[in-house]
C-alpha cells in the first residue's frame, strides 16, 4: 500500500467511520494526504471524539510573519470533521456545512506541537454538530470553532 496515496472511495466505504481513524492513527491506513502538508499526526480517537497533533511552522506564514490563520482553521475542521466520522457506520459519509472559528492567540513558528480536539455535541440522522479546540503545550488555548456536518449515505464512492 503506498503511504501517500489516500484509501480508494470504495475501500473508506467498507469501514466504520472510528476504524478508519483509528487505522490511520495507528498506521493500518494510510493517512489523509493533508496531513504531511499542513505537518499533523493521528493521536488518538473514539466514538464521538477525535484528538491529533499540529507542528505550525514558517511554511504556514502569512504575509505578516504569523502562522495563517487558515492554519487553525484547517486544524480544527479537520479534528471537529473526524470527531463526527467516528460516529458513522460503513457506507456513510459527510461533509462540512458550516464552520466557525474564534482565534484566541497567534501561532508561529516557535509555538510548538498544537493539539487539535474534536468532540461531537449532537448526531442525528442526516445533522451533526461538533466544538473543538486547538490548545499549545503548556495547555493555553489558541482557538476554538464548532461546525455542522451533513451526513449522507456513501453510494458508488460519490459524495456531496
Amino acid at each position: 500500500m503506498n503511504e501517500h496515496a489516500p484509501l480508494s472511495p470504495a475501500d473508506m466505504a467498507g469501514l466504520s467511520g472510528l476504524v478508519l481513524m483509528q487505522g490511520m492513527i495507528e498506521g493500518r491506513f494510510p493517512r489523509a494526504p493533508i496531513a504531511a502538508l499542513m505537518a499533523m499526526q493521528g493521536g488518538s480517537a473514539g466514538d464521538g471524539w477525535m484528538v491529533f497533533t499540529g507542528t505550525p511552522g514558517p511554511q504556514h506564514y502569512n504575509p505578516i510573519g504569523t502562522v495563517h490563520g487558515g492554519y487553525a482553521a484547517t486544524l480544527l475542521d479537520s479534528c471537529m470533521g473526524c470527531a463526527v466520522h467516528t460516529t458513522l457506520s460503513a457506507g456513510t459519509g459527510y461533509t462540512t456545512i458550516d464552520l466557525n472559528i474564534t482565534y484566541i492567540r497567534a501561532m508561529s513558528a516557535t509555538t510548538g506541537i498544537v493539539t487539535a480536539r474534536g468532540e461531537v455535541i449532537s448526531r442525528g440522522r442526516r445533522i451533526a454538530t461538533a466544538r473543538g479546540s486547538i490548545t499549545d503545550s503548556r495547555a493555553k488555548l489558541i482557538a476554538s470553532g464548532t461546525t455542522t456536518c451533513l451526513i449522507f449515505p456513501l453510494s458508488d464512492g460519490a459524495s456531496a
